[in-house]
């Protein structure tokens, strides 16, 4: 009987060779999804044109083979295998888009054989061989592929029919671009734009605390009254009638000593990556993710787990690496000084080595790879500055979680000062480190994991408790509430996966908490540079800004359609997807109900009053040829791509699905795609565009188009600009004239 397995990626397939052979049969890689779903006009050709239509077809969208990267000679190799197989075995991703990637190939080909499914969370070859000893039938994970059918279609019919729809209802007149609307994007959208309204509300209070030199037998220190927010001095009469009573006051200290621990930090999962690394270097989410996967499958590097993972756990077998790995990175020079003789390991959730964490999850932390230990020098001579960077950060979190918990001794000082018959506390707190344990992997380069009290430290001098102290030298300190910051992309990842907090109902906060936000860690990056292409966000140096185009579109959608700016819409879709895989309802109901919703919200736009979105993009009508309304494009100018300037006619890019988007390896440094050139146009160009100017003496003019020459007039009449004679006659001219006074 000859047996095909089909792995994720090309990575997968090399892990089971290694761990396999060729016992249980050839084994060829996928490239993430091979196929797509057809367009909604190879469905009907009436949708072509671009209208407030839902592109719902009678039945389910079927599948198309893509043609991205390398997946046609990919699929081509796997369509001839299947043809002598009996049986095939699928080792893809064991979550429920990797149930997709695999059966999809499959049912689009027609195998009518036996298949079986491998489990596994990790790819060390334990790990591998256990799974391909306890094989399952696919036929058990008929419902979980059902359930990714059902994301994937339901996706695809609400994004596509309500970004088009928002396009041709919401689009200010005379102006060119994508309203992109996605179960993700807007919801993305949403929380910084809520943030960016938050910061212009804010009103800054002031808040008074008194400081004051406490002198007793040992020593002197400093000891505060600074109440809690909800208590605080607002008054700064009273705050200087507090430091009256305070001066020469005299009275027992109370002093409490406590000998504290506290465990490491979780290991990183991408998402904690891409804030790490944007909160210390100023990283985008791109960028970390750009290095992180050029470590892990970069040329001769390979030196790191999996990028994209989506947990912070290990899987308990993993735990027989730790001798390999804490011994292969101590060796190196900057990590020489690290005692880890006895490494700690810590099972459960409370720990980083626990299966039941990894139930359901398909890539465990990002962690460095043992299969590279032997020639870990020579590989390390290989990378850049940054990649250098990011390994190390990788490598001090591996270690720091097997090494002891910090210890520390913290000492309390209280004392209580009468104050109008009131007795009013001064406090003061200092640690002195017993064990510096895992911190000691991390020495300057300080991470997440901090005692969770925020007062200042200090050193105290020997204090028992009872002993008398008198404070001098008060002082009223003033101080001001701090807005709220705006988010920086490794930040707003972070809240993307905890999206959770943006919603008030408990049974949405709780699933949308479970399924890990709103995106994956293989999309939310891209799901943030489609917002900037789209021009719904800019940048003001690191922090991410809405602009006005996209504040306007979210008050729109706030007024007229909240649930598309409702992260909780997620939390309702993962519901519905587990009855699916419960059994307790059919895939098919699920998308017609998402049609549905998605109908009456075209309704609800349709009738829309409100003002229209201006992208600050001038051209023509959209024309929707092939690619209008793709699940995914591995084009640069994907979702919400703004038209290039000097284009008079616009053909829109593809409109990305997001959500779970098809997962695709990192396509190699050969094969990448050029990137595109910054323009006047582009969403972060913060410059204003130079004045029109006439063109050279003798030079042909082009004229401008009269939707373009009328706008212009608009513009200047309700700006009250003049209008030079250029701008009615020179086509670029009038471009620029729009550029700049159309914002």
């Amino acid at each position: 009987m000859a047996t095909l397995i089909i792995t994720e990626k090309s990575s997968q397939a090399k892990d089971l060779r290694a761990a396999l052979g060729d016992r249980y049969g050839r084994i060829l890689p996928a490239e993430g999804h091979l196929l797509r779903l057809a367009e909604p006009d190879e469905v009907n050709p009436d949708w072509k044109r671009w209208s407030p239509t839902l592109l719902k077809p009678d039945g389910l969208y079927p599948t198309r083979p893509d043609s991205g990267g390398n997946k046609t000679a990919k699929l081509a190799a796997i369509k001839a295998a299947l043809k002598g197989c009996d049986q095939v075995i699928l080792a893809t991703d064991c979550d429920r888009e990797g149930q997709l990637i695999g059966q999809e190939i499959l049912e689009h080909l027609g195998f009518r054989g036996r298949v079986q499914r491998a489990l596994f969370t990790a790819q060390d070859p334990k790990t591998i061989r256990d799974a391909f000893a306890k094989l399952k039938p696919n036929n058990e994970l008929r419902p979980l592929y059902e359930a990714a059918v059902a994301r994937q279609q339901a996706d695809q019919i609400f994004n596509l029919s309500l970004t088009r729809t928002a396009t041709k209802t919401l689009l200010a007149p005379g102006t060119s671009g994508v309203i992109g609307i996605g179960r993700v994007k807007t919801p993305t959208l949403s929380i910084v734009c809520l943030r960016e309204l938050e910061i212009r509300n804010f009103k800054p209070e002031d808040y008074f605390e008194v400081v004051a030199t406490a002198t007793a037998a040992g020593g002197s220190f400093l000891m505060r009254h600074a109440p809690p927010p909800k208590d605080r001095i607002k008054d700064r009469a009273r705050a200087e009638a507090i430091a009256r009573a305070a001066d020469g006051h005299g009275g027992p200290l109370s002093v409490t000593v406590e000998d504290r621990r506290q465990a490491p930090p979780k290991l990183y999962d991408l998402p904690a990556l891409q804030k790490t690394c944007g909160q210390r270097w100023g990283w985008t989410a791109d960028r970390t993710l750009e290095v992180a996967q050029e470590l892990y499958d970069g040329e001769g590097k390979k030196l790191i787990t999996y990028p994209r993972a989506e947990a912070r756990y290990l899987s308990e077998n993993q735990i027989a690496d730790v001798p390999a790995i804490a011994g292969a990175l101590t060796r190196l020079r900057g990590f020489a000084h690290l005692d880890l003789s006895r490494p700690v390991i810590r099972r459960g959730k409370s720990g980083h080595f626990c299966d039941k964490a990894l139930e359901g999850v398909s890539h465990h932390a990002i962690v460095p790879n043992v299969n590279v230990l032997d020639d870990l020098e020579s590989r390390l001579n290989r990378l850049t500055d940054d990649e250098k960077r990011l390994y190390a950060l990788i490598c001090r979190s591996y270690l720091a979680a097997v090494m002891p918990d910090y210890e520390y001794r913290q000492t309390t000082v209280l004392m209580n000062v009468p104050v109008e018959g009131k007795p009013v506390v001064f406090r003061a707190v200092g640690r002195i480190p017993l064990k510096l344990g895992w911190k000691a992997a991390f020495g300057s380069a300080e991470t997440d994991g901090k005692p969770d009290e925020k007062e200042e430290e200090q050193t105290l001098p020997p204090l028992a408790d009872g002993e008398p102290a008198r404070l001098s030298d008060p002082r009223v300190e003033a101080k001001r509430t701090q807005a709220p910051p705006r988010y920086n992309e490794g930040t707003l990842v972070d809240a993307m996966q905890n999206a959770w907090r943006f919603v008030e109902d408990p049974a949405l906060r709780d699933r949308l908490k479970e399924a890990k936000g709103i995106g994956t860690p293989a999309t939310r990056a891209e799901i943030i540079k489609g917002l900037r292409r789209q021009n719904l966000l800019g940048a003001d140096g690191k922090w991410l800004v809405p602009t006005p185009a996209g504040l306007q579109l979210f008050e729109t959608l706030r007024g007229a359609a909240p649930t598309l700016v409702d992260p909780g819409t997620t939390a309702l879709w993962e519901m519905r997807l587990d009855e699916v895989i419960v059994g307790r309802a059919d895939f098919r109901s699920v998308i017609d109900g998402i049609a549905d919703e998605a109908g009456r919200l075209i309704g609800v736009l349709v009738g829309n009053q409100g003002p229209a979105v201006d992208l600050g993009v001038r051209g023509g009508p959209i024309r929707a040829g092939r690619g209008a309304g793709r699940r995914r494009s591995t084009s640069p100018r994907a979702a919400g791509t703004t038209p290039r300037p000097r284009t008079r006619k616009v053909a829109v890019a593809a409109v990305g699905v997001d959500g779970e988007a098809p997962k695709t390896p990192r396509r190699s440094r050969k094969a990448k795609a050029a990137p595109e050139v910054p323009d006047s146009m582009s969403p972060v160009a913060d410059a204003a565009p130079p004045a029109p100017a006439a063109p050279p003496s003798g030079a042909r003019r082009k004229a401008p188009t009269d939707k373009m020459v009328a706008f212009a007039r608009s513009l200047a009449d309700r700006k009250g600009v003049e209008l030079p004679n250029t701008v009615l006659q020179d086509f670029d001219s009038c471009r620029q004239f729009l550029d700049q006074h159309a914002r």
